[in-house]
């Protein structure tokens, strides 16, 4: 069956691989795009998390929601999310830090041999509380609710934790002329 945009979801469904092609051919630019903009290692990893994030639209399809969202903004999030699970996953594998996540989400890759800083090196200037539940939201990927019943705090107080971490390690990074 010829696949087009109204029966994309119905033969990805069916199995249908020309669906997929289709897919590639139709939302290839956005979902490297979004890979991109999280994920900024070698290509292999972007090339790795691209194939993840195709495995994840065949394999999940029944979890799409036309009620919730259009097509395109579901794929879209699958690529973010993945992406993101790629930079976490760098991390607790306790490679070297080569993103920070700012505030606004953006990130920076670190290049050259100076600006090279574990995260152990960065999280140590963190007051030990604050490490806790940066380490446990942004290594781990723990939910902000999970921490904030951990520590009998509200969600809140660990968004509050979060920001000011942030803005700690940001001036740690710029007094070390890293950014």
């Amino acid at each position: 069956m010829f696949v087009k945009e109204e029966n994309v979801v119905q033969q990805i469904k069916l199995k249908n691989e020309e669906a997929l092609s289709f897919v590639l051919q139709q939302y290839g630019g956005l979902l490297n795009a979004m890979i991109r903009k999280y994920l900024r290692g070698s290509q292999q990893d972007i090339e790795e998390c691209f194939a993840d994030v195709v495995l994840s639209i065949w394999s999940n399809i029944h979890s799409y929601d036309p009620e919730k969202n259009e097509f395109k903004q579901w794929i879209a999030a699958i690529a973010k999310y993945k992406a993101i699970d790629y930079v976490r996953k760098s991390v607790k594998d306790g490679q070297l830090v080569s993103q920070l996540e700012e505030k606004n989400g953006r990130t920076r890759q670190f290049n050259s041999h100076n600006e090279r800083l574990t995260m152990e090196d960065i999280l140590q200037e963190l007051p030990e509380v604050e490490r806790a539940i940066f380490e446990k939201y942004y290594v781990e990927g723990v939910p902000s609710k999970e921490i904030a019943n951990e520590f009998n705090a509200r969600e809140s107080w660990v968004h509050n934790k979060l920001s000011r971490g942030r803005k700690k390690l940001k001036s740690i990074l710029h007094k070390s002329e890293v950014f």
